[in-house]
């Protein structure tokens, strides 16, 4: 299996306790004997097996063959039956209707401008049924202005080095995170350098409540830390549960 190296390592690098938190907070909001649930931008699964393992209908979707094939993987050595879906959350259009949808990992601020954060919402709510919830986070103004800015992080091991710096980037409340990573290359005696840059931006609040508004979601309330807090200017991650 050939996995991309951002794919593989931020599968291996993330902090096993982030999931624990979002499965924390899905819990709170959603019940899993509603019906069934989609996993928007559902990366490479760690969430989703989590969920099943809980007991949630839970179906995966993401727009990288490569996730999706981790997915898979996780899926299998848990034990669990995962329907994964390679789509683009812009168009829903192949897709049943769900009950239940989860977003995480800042996805929306993966999207190119306001119009596609829109058209996403608008895509979720058509495929949900009367009566459904829809919960998401995304970073918030503060991080992307604030926090990121010369943030840096390193990372090593005896095979491979990854280097990730965060600048801002020119549209409001936006950044690029650069990637730099260096695999052991046996063949070669050396390392193999691959650079990756990643783009995210985000909103004031006021901008996501107008665009789920847009959509069709009335019932919406914003929070911190999971769910755990009220936000305030310092709040990095905003926590979004929409009823339809």
């Amino acid at each position: 299996m050939i996995y991309t190296t951002f794919s593989q390592l931020y599968d291996e690098l993330m902090e096993p306790t982030m999931y624990e938190q979002w499965l924390a907070f899905v819990q709170k909001e959603l019940d899993k004997n509603k019906g069934p649930l989609l996993d928007l931008a559902c990366g490479a699964g760690r969430l989703a097996v989590m969920l099943a393992q809980a007991g949630f209908d839970v179906s995966g979707l993401d727009f990288s063959t490569e996730m999706l094939a981790l997915a898979d993987m996780h899926a299998h050595e848990a034990g669990v039956e995962i329907p994964l879906i390679e789509g683009n959350m812009l168009d829903l259009s192949a897709l049943d209707q769900y009950d239940q949808v989860t977003c995480f990992a800042d996805s929306f601020c993966y999207l190119k401008d306001e119009a596609q954060v829109g058209q996403a919402f608008k895509e979720v709510y058509q495929h949900l049924n009367e009566g459904g919830k829809f919960i998401f986070d995304v970073i918030t103004p503060y991080q992307t202005d604030v926090v990121y800015p010369g943030y840096m992080y390193n990372y090593n091991d005896e095979s491979r080095a990854f280097l990730w710096a965060s600048y801002a980037d020119k549209a409001p409340h936006s950044v690029v995170h650069d990637l730099t990573f260096f695999n052991w290359n046996e063949n070669l005696g050396g390392y193999d350098r691959l650079a990756e840059d990643h783009h995210e931006r985000t909103y004031d609040l006021e901008v996501y409540q107008k665009l789920l508004s847009q959509a069709g979601f009335q019932k919406v309330t914003v929070t911190a830390d999971f769910g755990q807090a009220e936000i305030n200017a310092e709040t990095t991650r905003w926590f979004f549960a929409c009823q339809k």
